[in-house]
């Protein structure tokens, strides 16, 4: 067998941009300074903490103080082992053997065991939806109380670098609070982190309190790898989703940290020598159809809208500096070199609204409304929307927008009759298992068998270069064939701290271990 710290395992991400090192060091000078209190301004209620049940960044990025993986990603987005202390792969790789870190507490005292390890990575597979068809008839065994076996059906490549996802991220948490869960979730929130949690109060904060008995790993922070510590005392996420109070809270000292500050206001705050802002590539912007039912389950009709909307207007309603955004027909990040495509981009941003009103004369639309879901809680959601409101209503469209809070439109999604487009965002990812948007079950899902049986494929190729050529004919499928969305480009997201905050990265959204308040 061969341990994971001495091979070079074929990965299928190569990233341009490496976003370690984006905040300040840890402290002016000589030791970082401990204690204190950590108020960060988050600008959407997390629908979950269970990071398992739901890919929102609110969720990812509070869930991750708490909950920690088998194996998480370096700075270079490779994975690397976290709770695991190393990771044995047979000759055939098909079974990986975790040898756990031993001593590791949970937040409520108990060691982290084998047992506990198998319960948490049943439950994500469960309830993730990014771990494509990697794990269909794999198995978890306990081999003893510190060493875990996954024995897969069929080998991939993938397979490292799925466990490694912060997107739905496999938390480990004790085998019985998985085993009392309802079907919503886990409602008793233990992990291994550098934070616990000690309340959270709804629509309100959720706080964090040191870990005092956490174990870091003993080598260098690299990424989301590495050591970690809990510098502050207490950490608190205020729930603020008024953009003009996380601005003005930012400058009067309230919060040290804010989420998601307007494009509008990136050159006041640049001039503000108390303030430090952090535009991070994040996540690419598109428009969800809705497949199951309605107007938009009209294949024609999406044809039609694709024709019709301009997308650089668009985009620059929502980020209004091209400093912030790009224009790309890609699904995976232009960055991520190994799976970058252009199939299909001669019918990205078409922008031909005289063509797509002839199309329209010549369907069967009868005025049958089209409603755009939406919410206030992120700016650019609400100003994406307006925009292609505007141009299905310039189009012919009965168009309007229904416009909810972040949390519910998480539950009127799964609500096909109550939507027919759904403005949404998706944070980078590095393997295209991982894109949400093109799952069967995610939004309504599609009746479609081509998607998952070409994404089977992809994940059990042979060669990287077999993987990317299946990538490709995939992509150019859902662009000409189903049409399950428009896809935009991308864009960055600004973050603002007070120049008193020390330590902030953000390799995959901020983490707020290794931080300091002065």
């Amino acid at each position: 067998m061969r341990s994971l710290k001495k091979v070079s395992f074929i990965l299928f991400l190569s990233l341009f941009f490496v976003l370690t090192g984006c905040g300040s060091d840890s402290s002016s000078g000589g030791e970082p300074t401990e204690g204190g209190t950590l108020n960060i301004a988050l600008d959407a209620t997390p629908p979950t903490l269970d990071p398992t049940m739901n890919a929102a960044t609110s969720t990812r990025d509070t869930t991750r103080l708490m909950f920690e993986s088998l194996v998480t990603t370096d700075a270079d987005f490779k994975p690397v082992p976290m709770l695991a202390d190393s990771i044995d792969v047979s000759e055939d790789n098909k079974t990986y053997t975790f040898h756990l870190r031993e001593g590791i507490k949970f937040h409520n005292g108990d060691e982290m065991v084998a047992e506990d390890v198998i319960a948490s990575m049943e439950h994500w597979l469960n309830n993730s939806k990014v771990s494509g068809n990697l794990f269909d008839g794999a198995t978890w065994e306990e081999e003893d109380e510190y060493t875990v076996v996954l024995d897969l059906a069929e080998p991939s490549p993938l397979t490292l670098d799925t466990l490694a996802t912060s997107k739905q991220a496999p938390g480990i948490m004790p085998k019985e609070i998985i085993d009392d869960a309802p079907a919503e979730g886990i409602d008793e929130y233990i992990g291994t982190g550098p934070f616990q949690l000690n309340e959270w109060k709804q629509d309100q904060y959720i706080y964090f309190t040191k870990f005092d008995d956490y174990q870091p790993v003993d080598e260098p922070t690299d990424g989301l790898s590495g050591k970690k510590e809990a510098l502050v005392d207490d950490v608190y996420f205020h729930l603020v989703s008024e953009t003009s109070t996380r601005i003005s809270g930012l400058q009067s000292g309230e919060y040290d940290f804010a989420y998601n500050i307007p494009y509008d206001n990136y050159d006041q705050l640049e001039q503000d020598p108390t303030i430090e802002t952090l535009p991070v590539p994040s996540a690419n912007a598109l428009f969800k159809f809705n497949l199951v039912e309605g107007i938009s389950s009209n294949q024609e009709m999406r044809e039609i809208i694709n024709m019709a909307l301009d997308v650089d207007d668009i985009m620059m309603a929502a980020f209004p500096n091209k400093d912030f955004y790009w224009l790309d027909s890609g699904y995976m990040h232009e960055g991520i070199k190994d799976w970058a495509s252009e199939a299909g981009s001669e019918l990205h941003n078409q922008n031909d609204m005289e063509k797509a009103k002839e199309m329209l004369a010549e369907s069967d639309y009868d005025g049958e409304e089209f409603r755009i879901l939406t919410t206030r809680d992120y700016d650019h959601f609400y100003n994406i929307a307006v925009v292609i409101n505007e141009q299905l209503q310039e189009l012919g469209l009965n168009s309007t927008l229904e416009i909810f809070d972040w949390p519910t439109v998480n539950e009127v999604v799964n609500e096909p009759d109550q939507w027919d487009g759904l403005v949404i965002t998706m944070s980078i990812v590095s393997t295209p298992p991982q894109l949400l948007y093109l799952s069967p079950q995610w939004a309504g899902g599609y009746d479609d068998e081509n998607i998952p049986a070409l994404m089977n494929t992809i994940e059990h190729a042979d060669s990287s270069d077999e993987a990317q050529e299946l990538w490709d004919e995939l992509q150019l499928y859902v662009w000409e064939d189903l049409l399950p969305l428009v896809q935009f480009g991308g864009f960055s997201t600004v973050l603002a701290m007070s120049e008193d905050v020390k330590g902030v990265d953000a390799p995959l959204g901020p983490i707020f271990w290794n931080v300091t308040v002065e």
